[in-house]
């Protein structure tokens, strides 16, 4: 098995083959350019989460359909980030991400001015199929914009975003909802995708690669597109249609396994595969991938959870939520700047940032009803410390394990794998919580019924005999809640040490590799 040679301070090949990297005030607006962008991106995955009721009311649907707006989009981004390697060889990154851009804007003002939600479902495919190379494009740029030995910042600018959109997503859509109407949530993006989008093509149309027109493989996408769209369609609706006592999850799920078996064999004998599954080949990609799946769906988990359980059970408002959970992202920027100039192992300081994560996750599972605000905020706050650690030197042992003809290929692997890692733990961590919530709740009535004591002391002191049983079941329920965000806190910290554990399957970095010369 090969082995990855880059050095912790320099984990990716930066300077384009005869192309240098840009300096002064146009490194900073093309950094800026491209962040907006991964931004964006990440940020539509969750913006819209708060505002499904509103959108379903007032385009007339149904609940259960409104749903379909996280969805619609979630099923375009999947199908679209995994080919970004060949969009990028067929037509050039730079283009691919300028159209990309300019597209996500256009689809995103069609979703504001939606007036069905069949319209409104339709857009949001399109604008997540446009939406879906903006991640990994806008990663390999940056590395390419800036000079080598500031790979650090280039990985921790772009990592910092992806870690922060989710969190910034409720709060903003919130707001949004709160203060003015669901359609400002998708139009919000259109200036800054649409003039992002231009400016980029001025800065860096010079980094345009020459095409490369290799057969297209037609099998290999219909493939991808059976699986992806079975599968992404099984974790969305999975927990609305009682997972497989529904059979037309049993269907998908069977369409799901089948069709990745059949995508893997073929891609793997194609000579010019639609996604090219040989970056695998590299060991500390691998390692690098397996963690960051893993580390960000046990943090998407949480992400998911602290909210749900604040809006259900605490008496948070969608925006007051999001301000309790936007902490993470603010400590993780103060720390952000420290770790991309680290010259350390990257291989100890994700050890350290996941690990740091699994025990602020333990320390969490001893929460209870009477927390207050800041209860809440501080051990988030203290959580966000160690994102930058655990994200910005994955993503350098992962990009500097690969030749840098498969950086973007490598980085459309590694976004989808994360990608689909959120929606595998949104999907478990919702069902699991809900299944112990029904479940402490029916063992806590038991004990209730049993004892009477509360009931018994309610009624004594004059409370009518009603109202005593509805303050006995509101205990009940809060605590039944409670007890099981606690308890799905307690298999989140697991999944951080098991990821901890997984990065030292990656080889040391020993060399830098130079721009051209082959990964290891």
């Amino acid at each position: 098995m090969s082995q990855a040679t880059t050095a912790p301070d320099a984990p990716a090949p930066l300077a384009h083959d005869g192309v240098a990297p840009l300096k002064g005030p146009m490194l900073a607006v093309a950094a800026l350019m491209l962040a907006a962008a991964n931004f964006i991106a990440v940020l539509n995955m969750t913006i819209a989460n708060v505002a499904v009721p509103n959108i379903a009311g007032a385009l007339g649907a149904a609940a259960s359909q409104g749903t379909w707006v996280i969805t619609s989009f979630a099923v375009g981004e999947a199908i679209t980030v995994p080919l970004t390697g060949w969009f990028a060889a067929r037509f050039g990154p730079v283009r691919v991400f300028v159209v990309s851009m300019v597209l996500f804007g256009i689809f995103s003002i069609l979703c504001g001015l939606s007036t069905s939600i069949g319209m409104l479902v339709v857009a949001r495919v399109f604008q997540g199929l446009s939406g879906g190379p903006l991640m990994p494009l806008s990663q390999t740029l940056m590395l390419r914009i800036f000079p080598k030995d500031k790979a650090g910042a280039a990985i921790g600018i772009w990592s910092m975003t992806t870690l922060v959109a989710p969190v910034v997503g409720p709060i903003l859509g919130g707001w949004l909802v709160d203060d003015f109407t669901w359609n400002w949530v998708f139009l919000i993006n259109a200036p800054i995708a649409i003039g992002f989008g231009l400016g980029a093509w001025k800065l860096l149309q010079h980094m345009q690669d020459a095409p490369v027109r290799n057969p297209f493989d037609k099998v290999g996408l219909v493939l991808l597109l059976v699986w992806v769209v079975a599968l992404q369609l099984v974790l969305d609706e999975g927990k609305n249609l009682d997972w497989f006592a529904s059979s037309q999850i049993v269907a998908l799920t069977i369409i799901a396994v089948v069709g990745f078996a059949a995508f893997l064999i073929w891609e793997l004998h194609e000579k010019h595969p639609v996604v090219d599954l040989r970056v695998f080949r590299h060991r500390g990609f691998n390692a690098a991938v397996i963690t960051v799946s893993v580390a960000y769906a046990a943090f998407f988990g949480v992400s998911v959870l602290t909210p749900l359980w604040l809006q259900s059970f605490m008496g948070y408002t969608a925006t007051t939520a999001g301000l309790a959970t936007a902490w993470t992202g603010v400590t993780a920027l103060l720390v952000a700047p420290i770790v991309a100039s680290s010259k350390r192992d990257p291989r100890a300081l994700v050890f350290f940032g996941v690990l740091w994560m699994g025990l602020v996750t333990l320390w969490r599972t001893l929460a209870n009803s009477d927390m207050a605000f800041w209860d809440i905020a501080i051990p988030l706050a203290v959580m966000g410390f160690a994102l930058p650690f655990f994200f910005i030197p994955t993503t350098g042992i992962a990009l500097g394990s690969v030749d840098e003809r498969e950086m973007d290929s490598a980085a459309g692997l590694m976004n989808f794998l994360r990608t689909l890692s959120g929606a595998f733990a949104t999907s478990v961590v919702t069902t699991v919580w809900a299944n112990q919530t029904t479940r402490n709740h029916a063992e806590l009535v038991g004990l209730a019924d049993r004892d009477g004591s509360v009931h018994a002391m309610l009624t004594q002191s004059g409370t009518p005999s009603d109202a005593a049983t509805q303050v006995v079941d509101y205990l009940i329920v809060s605590q039944s809640g409670m007890l099981s965000t606690n308890q799905v806190m307690t298999g989140i910290a697991v999944m951080f040490f098991i990821a901890a554990a997984i990065i030292w399957i990656a080889p040391k970095p020993t060399r830098v590799i130079e721009p051209g010369a082959g990964g290891h």
